[in-house]
């Protein structure tokens, strides 16, 4: 783990100096990911100057890791010729990539200085829809024929693999279509004149172009692959998706489903280069929505004044009755969202989790009433009746609560919606209405 601080202090020292020579050799022998942080943390108008320190390679390398304000600030400030240097150095993803944050003035000359191939794959990428594995895959891989030996694929690879995303997997192809696949450890393990259609793995994992983004990332972590070939309808290898870009895709929906379960609307910016006017936008429709219908309980409430007048003690209990239900679901809810995109719960499992909760909940609930029911009788000196319709409400509460949380997520995985919005926020305002709906019922028989 580099120090940032110290090294961009020891970098503006460098350029305040114009040690050029010194900053490269320092910079040379970093790797690509932290020079990129580094430039990200650095003054904009020193960015061009560093930049241009950089061997060709490298230079591409950084370009990718840099945040898209950094790289936009360089491409404005490149040449033609520069920006066509950086170009052919890119995979194609990592400049679909580009592209599709880019303003499009942008946009533009990128295109003009990528070479006919390349905008030919990238037109070729941004024709499928977004979050499919048509869309984060690269057209550069290794393609094989089963005709060819050992010896052949060696020679292929070498002569035509420097521009490709990975060569550790190859795949074999007959008129574009998927036979199957052969690794860089097969090839050197093998006899040189063995055919590669007697040593390819037939049984190969793959993926359709219009699959969801996030079942790809998933087929990565469960069959532990450094690459999957994406196919069309009709089986003919188009594309790769490698596990970068599969780590990408988890990062994303992981902070895309904190977010919705934090009722904030996702951003891709991160949070100290978003504006106070964009996060504003981001929170403030779930607050006015949480906010109206929170209004149900208010008029609970509103509807039992004259109880609460009459038994003042009954309103002390209600903020623990309605968090205990908030708390109660929350967990639930957790645990079951997570289940969910890990794949481990599917919508068959609903009886069973219901089943569950439902004995974790009962547990869960006695345990929280004997406390109260100790608490109430021992500190508070409250009467006996008070105590049990509180203690009944917190069981039947906390019962209730964890049904609603396991299920309702399920539930909107069926019928389509994203189960994150289902979460904390929405379904404590439903568990804090049935708590108070519960609570004076109860209440209502046993003391009124």
């Amino acid at each position: 783990m580099i120090n940032t601080n110290l090294i961009v202090e020891r970098f503006n020292e460098l350029l305040d100096s114009k040690s050029f020579h010194a900053l490269r050799n320092e910079l040379i022998d970093l790797n690509a990911v932290d020079i990129a942080l580094l430039f990200d943390a650095m003054p904009r108008e020193s960015l061009p100057v560093l930049f241009r320190l950089l061997p060709k390679e490298l230079a591409a390398e950084v370009f990718v890791e840099m945040d898209y304000d950094s790289q936009e600030h360089l491409i404005k400030g490149f040449s033609d010729s520069e920006l066509k240097a950086v170009v052919d150095e890119l995979f194609v993803d990592d400049v679909v990539d580009i592209i599709e944050e880019m303003p499009a003035n942008v946009v533009k000359r990128i295109l003009m200085q990528a070479d006919h191939d390349m905008r030919k794959h990238i037109n070729e990428i941004l024709q499928y829809p977004p979050d499919s594995a048509g869309s984060i895959m690269t057209t550069e891989f290794v393609n094989l024929r089963p005709e060819m030996t050992v010896s052949d694929a060696i020679k292929h690879i070498k002569r035509t693999g420097l521009d490709k995303e990975t060569i550790n997997t190859c795949y074999v192809t007959q008129n574009k279509k998927l036979l199957g696949y052969v690794s860089m450890r097969s090839l050197i393990l093998n006899d040189e004149d063995k055919k590669l259609s007697e040593i390819m793995e037939p049984n190969v994992i793959f993926a359709q172009t219009h699959e969801d983004q996030e079942t790809v990332a998933h087929m990565f972590k469960k069959y532990g692959l450094l690459a999957i070939p994406v196919v069309d309808n009709e089986r003919r290898l188009v594309g790769i998706v490698t596990v970068d870009d599969a780590i990408d895709v988890m990062t994303d929906e992981t902070t895309e489903d904190i977010s919705k379960m934090a009722a904030v609307i996702p951003s891709d910016k991160p949070y100290l280069k978003t504006s106070t006017f964009t996060l504003w936008k981001t929170r403030v429709p779930w607050l006015l929505f949480l906010m109206f219908s929170a209004t149900f309980t208010g008029i609970i409430i509103a509807k039992y004044e004259a109880a609460l007048q009459t038994l003042p003690a009954l309103m002390v209990f209600i903020p623990m009755l309605m968090d205990s239900g908030g708390n109660a679901s929350n967990q639930a809810c957790t645990t079951i969202i997570r289940g969910l995109s890990l794949r481990e719960i599917r919508f068959s499992d609903i009886f069973r989790i219901v089943w569950k909760e439902s004995r974790v909940a009962l547990l869960c609930g006695l345990t929280l009433a004997l406390f109260n029911f100790a608490r109430i009788m021992l500190i508070d000196r409250l009467d006996i009746v008070i105590a049990f319709v509180v203690c009944i409400t917190l069981v039947v509460d906390v019962f209730i609560a964890k049904l609603i949380g396991s299920s309702l997520p399920i539930l909107a995985t069926k019928i389509g919606l994203d189960p994150a919005v289902m979460a904390s926020p929405l379904i404590t305002t439903i568990v804090d209405a049935l708590a108070l709906l519960i609570y004076f019922g109860f209440a209502s028989a046993l003391l009124f």
